[in-house]
């Protein structure tokens, strides 16, 4: 692959990096808290090829970037594509192996968490999570020791209280979803089925202390689009009924609650939290994507949606009108009444397209990432750190300051484009002085191609 190689969907932010990199003692500008002794990872799509111009930017080969943080220096930054057969072949490599399910193995591209000790890349749809080493290398699939019975997912929700990873994962071969729950020790201690109809697409959940949180929403498996190979094989369906379901913690599929909606769509889930008899849900939310599996459609917002248990119904606020996406809390607050989230702003695309949605496709570099939100729910204010029109913010995750008590007592962490040195930086923001000067900023040895998600992965060694 070249890199002057242009391509509709991976150009501009989205082009990929041509090699792997290992770099140490990385420069910094400003202090690094002593305290964050940790990776800090990212997952996105970086293909390996661009022979095909209709590769769709969610299915590019997944390539993992890490910085590891300790006793206020930056000891490493590595970049590492996840070694599915496909990817470890055109490396010239051997493929680890493993056990992937009903064939799918893909290099998951989506996000990247640790639990119970294991560094996972995840992805959607069906194929499992891939195992990588503390140093990113690639161990292989990983079904949790035998105990997952189907694929994974691209999100999970940690309770913070059980250590337990809940998720809601799906595949177009089935005619359910599955809520897969993994214990603190790594292994798949529940899974419910769920009936569904029409295949539905399911990025995301929410959890409460109570429930977990399900969508049902319009964008479901086209098998047109399948057969054509054009784009990915899900798109906006007019005849699927929007809607959100309420699993009990330790309920069965006939115990799910389910609420209609106005078609929407959400990607990403801020928080969830019960309110009494209520259900409260605060999400990016979409009025409409994927028309004929491209990312068109009208521009995301943060909604709230209170969930009236026992009258069965939904009612929804707007809680910011500004587009954003990838919102992140505190996740020592999932599933509990909390106050700040923090999310990326998508650029100034209100004024850049005509109402009646923009083509997500067609977005420039300065529409992503040129201002990161800290959102202040419970008076409901924000603030906005303004970057340079061409920096592309990634997705910004809090980690608590050691013994914090107040819930912003911590850091901001967000990969930065740096236009003036054409590679990118790790900034560390403090949460409660969010547009003041950065407490740090580590001056990384590549570009890092905007992203999908990645996590603080704090050291236990």
């Amino acid at each position: 692959m070249s890199p002057t190689t242009e391509h509709e969907n991976f150009r501009g932010v989205f082009t990929p990096v041509t090699e792997e990199v290992t770099a140490f003692d990385l420069p910094v500008t400003g202090r690094i808290p002593a305290e964050l002794n940790g990776r800090y990872l990212r997952n996105g799509p970086n293909p390996m090829s661009l022979d095909d111009p209709k590769l769709h930017v969610f299915l590019g080969d997944g390539m993992v970037h890490g910085v590891r943080l300790r006793d206020g220096r930056a000891e490493w930054y590595r970049n590492r594509w996840v070694r599915s057969a496909r990817v470890a072949e055109r490396l010239g490599e051997p493929w680890p192996g493993g056990p992937v399910h009903d064939g799918m193995d893909f290099p998951a591209n989506t996000h990247v968490i640790e639990h119970a000790g294991r560094t996972l890349a995840l992805v959607e749809a069906g194929p499992r999570p891939y195992e990588l080493t503390y140093e990113l290398d690639t161990i292989g699939p990983c079904d949790f020791g035998g105990t997952l019975p189907g694929g994974y997912v691209a999100h999970s929700k940690l309770d913070p209280r059980t250590g337990e990873l809940h998720a809601i994962a799906y595949y177009w071969g089935w005619d359910h979803l599955q809520y897969v729950r993994i214990d603190k020790a790594g292994l798949v201690t529940r899974t419910v089925n769920i009936p569904v109809e029409g295949s539905p697409m399911v990025h995301d959940c929410a959890l409460t202390e109570r429930y977990v949180v399900v969508y049902d929403l319009p964008i479901t498996f086209d098998m047109e689009l399948a057969a054509r190979g054009v784009g990915l094989p899900y798109s906006w369906n007019e005849r699927h009924r929007a809607r959100v379901g309420l699993l009990p913690r330790e309920g069965g599929a006939a115990d799910v609650r389910w609420f209609d909606l106005d078609p929407c769509w959400v990607f990403h889930t801020l928080n969830a939290y019960d309110d009494g008899d209520r259900v409260v849900v605060d999400a990016v939310v979409y009025p409409r994507v994927f028309g004929g599996g491209r990312l068109e459609g009208g521009l995301p917002t943060l909604d709230r949606w209170t969930i009236d248990v026992p009258a069965g119904k939904v009612t929804t606020s707007r809680l910011d009108d500004r587009a954003q996406e990838f919102p992140r809390v505190d996740e020592r607050y999932v599933s509990l009444p909390y106050r700040y989230g923090y999310a990326v702003c998508v650029g100034d695309l209100n004024e850049r397209f005509a109402v009646g949605g923009p083509d997500l496709n067609d977005l420039d570099d300065d529409a992503f990432g040129n201002a990161l939100i800290k959102h202040d729910l419970r008076i409901g204010s924000k603030q906005t750190r303004n970057l340079r029109r061409d920096a592309y913010a990634g997705e910004p995750v809090f980690v608590p300051a050691e013994g914090a008590a107040a819930e912003d007592d911590g850091y901001v962490l967000a990969y930065v484009n740096n236009p003036d040195r054409g590679a990118a930086d790790l900034m560390i923001l403090s949460a409660q002085d969010f547009t003041g000067e950065p407490v740090a900023v580590v001056h990384l040895p590549a570009r890092i191609p905007l992203g999908f998600h990645g996590s603080w992965a704090p050291d236990t060694r």
